[in-house]
């Protein structure tokens, strides 16, 4: 099955953004006091040594990057190095989680630069808040994730110009004598002790020089990547070891380096309180604040990028990598928000530091070790962007990983190897794990045992249990139970009730005897039942309250209001905990072609779950059909068609040779399907339900109403049961994505 792709759509502006304005974030801010305990002044040493020490990582991620520009970033080439096995999963995973864990740590910053303004403000609630906005951010759209990171980004080396500039100039800023508070560079009595604090230090704020990552895990959405990632990795490289290694000069010339150890998160706003009183703070703050904001923005993208990845690779849960009506991986994005807002409630600073250093230098050295296996597994293999001096930048990359590893916090590292052991524990039971879990659904299915068909009359009878027993020869075990529900008031004696139901029994074996070929021809266990109820519809939400795995009634015809309320299939498709089906039968005798639309939902997914059952016992094909309702290029129907495969995949583990896959052009998709029966003769339609059934307006929806009415073939409509709480929350997203794509529509007419 082909991959679906991202689209390719951030310029260079966007890029180089992404790398610069994400890389510098929560760091500088909530970190320059840290590192200030640690080194003191030696804090500018070790701020240049490890930006120097970066340049042969981000050497080497231009070529791995151009070389394979797609998303996914170290995992991606580790894997085409090592091959996909448990070292690619380790990579993957721990730069997804060090992404996170970062996204977390720059919400932290986010709400301590806001109680600058709002003092009384909570910080962990805050921190929150702002991951979800940046959630919502990332399913709308990397469109709309790079013209923010512009926007931020500008306005953020605005403000830090201003920031280093003045800092240099006001007579209260750097003073040479505040730098060397203590009389010495280094603060430690030995040369030991101060090399061993200086790469402690570098292992604490190298998180700062590593936001070009992003760049090669977004590689699948950057226009021109030939030229565009280079120039996007190393430009925002340079601007990042500029800028804080200017910060922080500044910041340790204007406030001693004993002082800011005392209250490292506020470093900067004590900072500029001195040489830029009044105004100064409140700038910082705001600087603070878009500075954090980009890290999130970028953090977030790099990390669902990888979950993304992960999960179209199958090692991590499938549903990871579907995207949504805006190309993105919504399901990827609402996973990694919901763990950074975990995450953010710890509220450790600096451990989440290490915790994401640790993670992004597991993750580099093992790209740089990747690159030289690259080189000698794939010589020839077309690279737009070639490292100089190979394999001395390979080698000193790795080398600069292990040694900033090493030095990391004992209990950050514990924890990534705790990670690691976690992701290694997943790796190697997921499989037996997933066959165990089929096997339980299988036998769970194998519990309900029974396809329900509630009818009224013989005729109605016929044509369900013809398809029900179609359905149960597809299950092991499986009985069909042809149900008739008899009114009852409750207020009739019981007696009177008894008598009742015993004249009925002459019916029911008439009933039974009618059916009964069909249910002997196919082999099918078949028994009817009698049921007495104050309604038909609660009777027969009576019956499922056993083990029911289909609930198959005949179609009422096109029903609304008073008709629609009052009707029995309603009533039964609004309350029954159970699939359901309803079948307008025009002569179903032999199925030799069927066609499922398929839109995504669950219920479109039911629908090629149950045809393909009817196929494989009458030996039919069908049609799988994907209705697109507006212009697409060429890449896009690309992607359409291999997200319609994949519906299918998920569904039945595969796409099987009876399926043909099909992408129609039309105004709707009422239309796009009656164009399809109108060239070529269908002997069924599958059709699953519309969002119209739960908001009580339509049986199935208008589309569905519609489709009765034209198509000349038998249709089966469909509904797969899922609890109202999720249900809800599905409908609520799809509004605001309405909304959404409303208030755009009314912004580009007012452009035009």
């Amino acid at each position: 099955m082909s991959k679906r792709k991202l689209k390719r759509q951030l310029n260079l502006a966007q890029v180089v953004m992404l790398g610069t304005a994400g890389t510098i974030g929560a760091q500088i801010f909530v970190l320059t006091g840290h590192a200030a305990g640690l080194a003191g002044p030696a804090t500018i040493l070790a701020l240049l040594v490890g930006g120097l020490l970066t340049y042969s990582i981000a050497l080497n991620y231009c070529e791995l990057a151009t070389a394979f520009p797609v998303t996914g970033g170290a995992m991606t080439y580790v894997r085409e190095a090592y091959g996909n096995n448990i070292l690619s999963f380790w990579v993957g995973s721990m730069d997804c989680l060090s992404s996170t864990f970062y996204a977390a740590l720059s919400a932290m910053g986010f709400a301590y630069s806001l109680q600058v303004f709002f003092p009384g403000l909570p910080v962990v609630f805050t921190a929150i808040a702002v991951i979800a906005v940046f959630t919502a951010l990332n399913v709308l759209g990397v469109t709309k994730v790079g013209n923010t990171q512009i926007l931020l980004g500008v306005a953020l080396l605005l403000l830090f110009a201003v920031y280093i500039v003045l800092g240099f100039l006001r007579p209260a800023g750097f003073r040479v004598e505040t730098f060397l508070a203590g009389g010495s560079f280094f603060i430690h009595p030995d040369a030991v002790t101060n090399l061993s604090k200086i790469l402690r230090t570098i292992a604490l704020i190298y998180v700062a020089y590593v936001g070009f990552e992003v760049i090669a895990d977004d590689a699948e959405e950057v226009q021109n990547p030939s030229r565009t990632i280079p120039l996007g990795i190393l430009l925002s490289l340079t601007l990042v070891l500029i800028l804080n290694v200017s910060t922080v000069l500044v910041t340790l010339g204007v406030v001693s380096w004993p002082e800011l150890a005392r209250s490292p998160e506020t470093a900067l706003t004590q900072a500029v309180r001195r040489f830029l009183p009044g105004w100064g703070a409140p700038m910082m703050a705001i600087a603070g604040i878009i500075a954090t904001l980009t890290s999130i923005n970028t953090s977030m993208l790099s990390a669902t990028r990888e979950g993304f990845t992960l999960s179209r690779d199958g090692t991590w849960p499938r549903a990871l990598s579907r995207l949504g009506r805006f190309h993105t991986p919504y399901v990827s994005i609402l996973a990694i928000g919901a763990i950074s807002c975990f995450v953010a409630a710890v509220g450790l600073v600096d451990f989440l530091s290490y915790i994401s250093s640790a993670g992004y230098l597991f993750v580099l050295f093992w790209a740089s070790l990747a690159m030289i296996r690259l080189r000698q597994r794939y010589p020839d293999l077309k690279r737009p962007f070639k490292v100089p001096l190979f394999p001395l930048t390979a080698y000193m990359a790795a080398a600069t990983g292990f040694l900033i590893i090493a030095f990391t916090e004992w209990k950050a590292l514990l924890f990534g190897v705790g990670v690691l052991a976690v992701c290694s524990v997943y790796y190697y039971t997921r499989r037996p794990v997933g066959k165990l879990l089929a096997s339980r659904a299988r036998n769970l299915e194998k519990a309900r045992d029974r396809i329900l068909v509630p009818v009224a009359n013989p005729r109605t009878a016929e044509s369900l249990v013809h398809l029900a027993t179609i359905l149960a020869r597809a299950g092991e075990d499986t009985s069909v139970c042809v149900l008739t529900v008899v009114p009852i008031s409750p207020d009739v004696p019981q007696e009177m009730q008894e008598r009742m139901l015993a004249r009925l029994e002459t019916q029911r074996q008439a009933l039974l005897n009618h059916i009964a070929d069909e249910a002997q021809k196919r082999n099918v266990p078949l028994y009817t039942k009698l049921r007495a109820a104050p309604t038909v519809a609660e009777g027969v939400l009576d019956e499922v309250s056993g083990a029911v795995k289909l609930v198959l009634m005949g179609w009422p015809g096109p029903l609304v209001g008073e008709a629609l309320a009052h009707n029995v299939v309603n009533e039964v498709l609004m309350a029954v905990r159970a699939n359901f089906a309803v079948l307008l039968d025009r002569g179903l005798k032999g199925v030799r072609r069927i066609l499922v639309p398929v839109g995504g939902g669950v219920h479109s997914r039911l629908a090629i779950r149950l045809a393909y059952e009817i196929a494989a016992r009458e030996g039919a094909h069908i049609t799988a059909l994907h209705c697109l309702c507006e212009e697409c290029e060429f890449e896009e129907l690309e992607d359409r068609m291999a997200f319609l495969r994949e519906i299918i995949e998920d569904e039945l583990g595969s796409v099987p040779s009876r399926f043909t896959t099909r992408l129609a052009q039309a105004e709707d998709v009422a239309d796009g399907i009656l164009e399809e029966t109108a060239r070529q003769p269908y002997d069924l339609v599958v059709v699953g339900a519309s969002e119209e059934w739960s908001v009580r307006t339509r049986l199935f929806g208008t589309m569905d109403d519609q489709i009765t009415e034209q198509i000349a073939c038998s249709v089966l409509l469909v509904r797969r049961y899922e609890p109202a709480a999720i249900s809800w929350i599905k409908r609520r997203i799809k509004l605001i994505e309405k909304e959404y794509e409303r208030i755009n529509g009314l912004s580009g007419d007012r452009e035009k």
